[in-house]
C-alpha cells in the first residue's frame, strides 16, 4: 500500500511540475513569416495582384523551411542555457559558450530575415514599396504570427530575458 501511495504521489508531483511547461508549448505566437507589426491589413492595402500574392507566399514558405532548423537549434540552446543556470554551481564558461551559440544562431536568422524582406520588396511595385514604407515605418517581414511556437512566455518578445523577474 505504501509503495502504491508513493508512486501516485510522485506521478502527481511530476504532473504539477510539468504542466506549466507544457502550457507554454502548442499553438501560440511563434516565429512566422507575417507582415510584422503592420498585420495583414497592410497586405490588403497594397492591392497585390494574384501573381504577387503567390510569389510572396512562395518566398514565405521557402523562408520558413530554410529557418526551421535554425529555430529548432535556437530553442534547444535556450533550453540548455536554462538548465545550465539551474545547476547548483553554474559553470561560467559553459554559460558563456552557450550564449555565444545562441547569438550566432540569432545572427543567422536575422540574415535570412533580411534576405527574405529584400526578396519580397522586389516583388512589389515602387508605389507599393512607398505605400508599405509609409504604412509600416518599422518594416514588414517575418514577425510573430499565429502558428506553432513556444508561445509568449518568459524569454520571448522584446526585452524578454531568459529569467526576467526571477532575480
Amino acid at each position: 500500500m505504501k509503495k502504491a501511495l508513493t508512486i501516485v504521489t510522485v506521478l502527481v508531483f511530476l504532473a504539477v511540475a510539468v504542466s506549466p511547461v507544457l502550457a507554454q508549448r502548442g499553438r501560440g505566437y511563434g516565429p512566422g513569416g507575417g507582415w510584422g507589426t503592420c498585420g495583414d491589413p497592410a497586405q490588403s492595402r497594397l492591392n497585390l495582384t494574384a501573381e504577387q500574392k503567390a510569389k510572396i507566399d512562395d518566398l514565405r514558405l521557402s523562408y520558413l523551411k530554410e529557418t526551421k532548423s535554425l529555430q529548432d537549434k535556437m530553442q534547444s540552446k535556450r533550453g540548455d542555457l536554462r538548465l545550465l543556470w539551474l545547476e547548483k554551481n553554474p559553470d561560467q564558461e559553459k554559460i558563456a559558450a552557450t550564449q555565444k551559440e545562441i547569438r550566432s544562431l540569432r545572427d543567422q536568422l536575422q540574415d535570412k530575415r533580411t534576405a527574405y524582406r529584400l526578396e519580397v520588396n522586389k516583388v512589389l511595385t515602387p508605389e507599393q514599396q512607398a505605400q508599405l514604407r509609409s504604412a509600416c515605418p518599422g518594416g514588414f517581414g517575418p514577425g510573430y504570427g499565429p502558428g506553432k511556437g513556444a508561445g509568449r512566455g518568459p524569454g520571448y518578445g522584446p526585452g524578454g530575458g531568459m529569467m526576467r523577474g526571477n532575480w
